[in-house]
């Protein structure tokens, strides 16, 4: 059973109108006849306020059944996209760090002074180039790979 059908067997069971059940969850009888309709499906919050009205949990209103609908879809599709989206922030911000590591590095070692102390050892942090390529090398992977994953798409 679609959602649109189990939301309009639950009014008419329980004798309410669109208006009035409108009314019990806040929303405009618009957006009742829309869901009723199949033309838009409401959001989380509003199907957990539904779910509680009737009495029923969240499978039994989305999935109406064992059969999986537009809603089950829906919020399948948006888990999804949500957790891929996550994804491309920490990713983006990883490379992001790396990027600003290196060039911190190699900034650094332009900008430090090298010298030879009485002993004539040569004091020079001559470490930081090769972090700092690394590091700027790393970022430009991460920045790489996530282009190629949305030229993907």
């Amino acid at each position: 059973m679609e959602f649109g059908e189990q939301i309009k067997t639950l009014r008419t069971k329980n004798n309410l109108t669109q208006e009035q059940l409108a009314q019990k969850l806040n929303v405009t009888r618009q957006a009742i006849s829309n869901w009723e309709n199949n033309r838009n499906l409401p959001d989380l919050e509003t199907l957990l306020v539904i779910a509680q009205l009737f009495h029923l949990s969240l499978d039994e209103l989305i999935l109406g059944g064992n059969n999986m609908n537009q809603m089950t879809e829906k919020l399948l599709k948006d888990s999804s996209e949500t957790r891929k989206a996550r994804f491309n922030f920490f990713s983006t911000l990883l490379g992001t760090v790396l990027l600003v590591l290196g060039l911190a590095c190699l900034f650094i070692k332009g900008n430090s002074v090298e010298y030879v102390d009485a002993s004539g050892i040569l004091h020079e942090n001559f470490y930081l180039i090769p972090v700092g390529v690394a590091f700027l090398f790393a970022g430009m992977v991460v920045f790489l790979i996530q282009g190629i994953q949305y030229l993907k798409k």
